[in-house]
Protein backbone atom coordinates (compact mmCIF):
# COMPACT_ATOMS: atom_id res chain seq x y z
CA UNK A 1 0.00 0.00 0.00
CA UNK A 2 2.81 2.95 0.92
CA UNK A 3 4.37 1.52 -2.50
CA UNK A 4 1.68 2.59 -4.39
CA UNK A 5 1.19 5.67 -2.48
CA UNK A 6 4.71 6.70 -3.12
CA UNK A 7 4.16 5.71 -6.81
CA UNK A 8 1.09 8.08 -6.97
CA UNK A 9 2.80 10.64 -5.02
CA UNK A 10 5.81 11.19 -7.45
CA UNK A 11 3.55 10.79 -10.69
CA UNK A 12 1.48 13.68 -9.16
CA UNK A 13 4.17 15.74 -8.41
CA UNK A 14 5.69 14.73 -11.81
CA UNK A 15 2.39 15.44 -13.07
CA UNK A 16 2.28 18.87 -11.30
CA UNK A 17 5.32 20.37 -12.56
CA UNK A 18 4.69 19.63 -16.00
CA UNK A 19 1.89 22.68 -15.49
CA UNK A 20 3.91 25.41 -13.37
CA UNK A 21 6.08 27.79 -14.89
CA UNK A 22 9.71 27.00 -15.48
CA UNK A 23 12.47 29.18 -13.67
CA UNK A 24 15.45 29.14 -12.68
CA UNK A 25 16.76 29.02 -8.84
CA UNK A 26 17.29 32.22 -7.12
CA UNK A 27 21.04 30.62 -6.26
CA UNK A 28 21.47 29.55 -9.58
CA UNK A 29 21.40 32.90 -11.45
CA UNK A 30 24.18 35.02 -12.24
CA UNK A 31 24.69 38.50 -12.61
CA UNK A 32 27.61 40.52 -14.75
CA UNK A 33 30.83 40.49 -12.18
CA UNK A 34 30.55 44.38 -12.49
CA UNK A 35 27.97 46.98 -14.59
CA UNK A 36 29.00 50.80 -14.93
CA UNK A 37 25.57 52.27 -14.08
CA UNK A 38 26.51 54.85 -16.71
CA UNK A 39 25.75 51.77 -19.29
CA UNK A 40 22.28 51.57 -17.78
CA UNK A 41 21.58 55.60 -18.63
CA UNK A 42 19.04 56.04 -21.67
CA UNK A 43 16.76 54.16 -23.81
CA UNK A 44 16.92 50.46 -23.91
CA UNK A 45 14.41 48.67 -26.92
CA UNK A 46 12.41 45.12 -25.53
CA UNK A 47 13.54 42.76 -28.14
CA UNK A 48 12.42 39.27 -26.53
CA UNK A 49 10.89 38.74 -23.37
CA UNK A 50 9.03 35.99 -21.15
CA UNK A 51 5.58 35.67 -21.34
CA UNK A 52 3.99 38.20 -18.65
CA UNK A 53 0.15 39.22 -17.83
CA UNK A 54 1.63 43.10 -17.69
CA UNK A 55 2.91 43.45 -21.33
CA UNK A 56 0.12 41.28 -23.17
CA UNK A 57 -0.28 42.08 -26.29
CA UNK A 58 2.84 44.43 -26.36
CA UNK A 59 4.70 45.68 -29.24
CA UNK A 60 7.69 48.23 -29.48
CA UNK A 61 8.77 48.85 -25.85
CA UNK A 62 11.04 50.40 -24.23
CA UNK A 63 12.84 51.27 -20.94
CA UNK A 64 14.13 54.73 -20.46
CA UNK A 65 16.75 55.13 -17.21
CA UNK A 66 17.46 58.74 -16.14
CA UNK A 67 19.77 59.22 -13.39
CA UNK A 68 18.33 60.97 -9.86
CA UNK A 69 20.21 62.21 -6.83
CA UNK A 70 19.32 59.05 -4.76
CA UNK A 71 18.66 56.46 -7.84
CA UNK A 72 16.79 56.49 -11.28
CA UNK A 73 13.69 57.27 -12.96
CA UNK A 74 12.33 54.25 -15.01
CA UNK A 75 9.69 54.64 -18.02
CA UNK A 76 8.93 51.56 -19.24
CA UNK A 77 6.72 51.82 -22.50
CA UNK A 78 4.81 49.72 -24.96
CA UNK A 79 1.88 50.12 -27.87
CA UNK A 80 -1.09 47.80 -27.00
CA UNK A 81 -1.87 45.13 -30.25
CA UNK A 82 0.48 46.66 -32.22
CA UNK A 83 3.43 49.45 -32.65
CA UNK A 84 1.00 52.36 -33.70
CA UNK A 85 -1.12 51.18 -31.17
CA UNK A 86 -2.17 52.90 -27.59
CA UNK A 87 0.72 53.73 -25.57
CA UNK A 88 1.25 52.17 -22.40
CA UNK A 89 3.23 53.72 -19.76
CA UNK A 90 4.54 52.50 -16.12
CA UNK A 91 6.85 54.65 -14.17
CA UNK A 92 9.21 52.98 -11.39
CA UNK A 93 11.90 54.30 -9.03
CA UNK A 94 14.50 52.51 -8.96
CA UNK A 95 17.98 51.74 -7.25
CA UNK A 96 21.47 49.51 -6.97
CA UNK A 97 20.43 46.90 -4.10
CA UNK A 98 23.96 45.08 -4.73
CA UNK A 99 27.05 48.45 -4.24
CA UNK A 100 29.53 45.02 -5.45
CA UNK A 101 28.36 44.98 -8.62
CA UNK A 102 25.84 47.02 -9.50
CA UNK A 103 24.16 44.84 -11.42
CA UNK A 104 21.30 44.40 -9.17
CA UNK A 105 18.20 46.72 -9.01
CA UNK A 106 14.96 47.25 -6.63
CA UNK A 107 12.48 48.69 -8.78
CA UNK A 108 9.51 50.54 -6.89
CA UNK A 109 6.02 51.11 -8.85
CA UNK A 110 2.90 53.00 -7.68
CA UNK A 111 5.22 55.05 -5.20
CA UNK A 112 5.94 51.66 -3.80
CA UNK A 113 3.24 49.94 -2.94
CA UNK A 114 5.15 47.78 -5.55
CA UNK A 115 8.86 46.53 -5.87
CA UNK A 116 10.73 44.01 -7.51
CA UNK A 117 14.54 42.87 -7.98
CA UNK A 118 15.61 43.07 -11.15
CA UNK A 119 19.15 41.54 -11.49
CA UNK A 120 21.06 42.08 -15.35
CA UNK A 121 22.38 38.53 -16.20
CA UNK A 122 24.77 39.04 -18.88
CA UNK A 123 25.68 42.39 -20.88
CA UNK A 124 27.63 42.96 -24.39
CA UNK A 125 28.74 46.10 -24.19
CA UNK A 126 30.19 45.76 -28.21
CA UNK A 127 27.07 43.94 -29.57
CA UNK A 128 24.64 46.92 -27.31
CA UNK A 129 22.59 44.17 -25.72
CA UNK A 130 21.78 43.09 -22.14
CA UNK A 131 19.68 40.14 -20.46
CA UNK A 132 17.54 41.41 -17.87
CA UNK A 133 15.44 39.14 -15.28
CA UNK A 134 13.72 39.17 -11.89
CA UNK A 135 15.64 37.58 -8.85
CA UNK A 136 13.77 35.02 -9.03
CA UNK A 137 14.04 33.65 -12.59
CA UNK A 138 10.31 34.07 -13.14
CA UNK A 139 10.64 36.74 -15.72
CA UNK A 140 13.35 38.02 -18.43
CA UNK A 141 13.73 39.95 -21.20
CA UNK A 142 16.27 40.58 -24.08
CA UNK A 143 16.97 44.49 -24.24
CA UNK A 144 18.77 46.48 -26.89
CA UNK A 145 20.16 49.69 -27.19
CA UNK A 146 18.96 49.58 -30.94
CA UNK A 147 15.38 48.73 -32.20
CA UNK A 148 16.25 45.04 -33.41
CA UNK A 149 19.47 42.98 -33.44
CA UNK A 150 21.08 41.59 -36.29
CA UNK A 151 20.45 37.65 -36.81
CA UNK A 152 24.03 36.88 -35.87
CA UNK A 153 23.68 38.87 -32.57
CA UNK A 154 20.29 37.71 -32.28
CA UNK A 155 21.66 33.98 -32.17
CA UNK A 156 24.49 34.79 -29.81
CA UNK A 157 22.04 36.39 -27.23
CA UNK A 158 19.57 33.56 -27.77
CA UNK A 159 23.00 31.49 -26.90
CA UNK A 160 23.48 33.16 -23.80
CA UNK A 161 19.65 32.79 -22.46
CA UNK A 162 19.88 28.70 -23.18
CA UNK A 163 23.14 28.75 -21.53
CA UNK A 164 21.67 30.60 -18.38
CA UNK A 165 19.14 27.97 -17.88
CA UNK A 166 15.75 29.82 -19.65
CA UNK A 167 13.88 28.05 -22.10
CA UNK A 168 14.55 30.40 -25.24
CA UNK A 169 11.10 28.28 -27.24
CA UNK A 170 9.01 30.59 -24.74
CA UNK A 171 10.42 33.62 -25.31
CA UNK A 172 7.80 36.42 -27.14
CA UNK A 173 9.23 38.17 -30.21
CA UNK A 174 7.25 41.89 -30.16
CA UNK A 175 7.33 43.99 -32.89
CA UNK A 176 9.84 46.63 -32.92
CA UNK A 177 9.27 49.99 -32.91
CA UNK A 178 8.40 51.64 -36.53
CA UNK A 179 10.23 54.57 -38.27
Amino acid sequence: MLKRLTVAFVAATALLGAFLPVSVARAELPTVSHLDIGAMMGRWYEIARLPNKTQSGCQAGASDWTRTGDGFNVVQSCHRGAPDGPLALWKAKARVADPVTNAKFKMMFFGGLLTQEYWVLDRREEQGWLILATHDGRYLWLMSQKPTLSAAVRAQALARIRQLGFDANRLEWPQPLRG
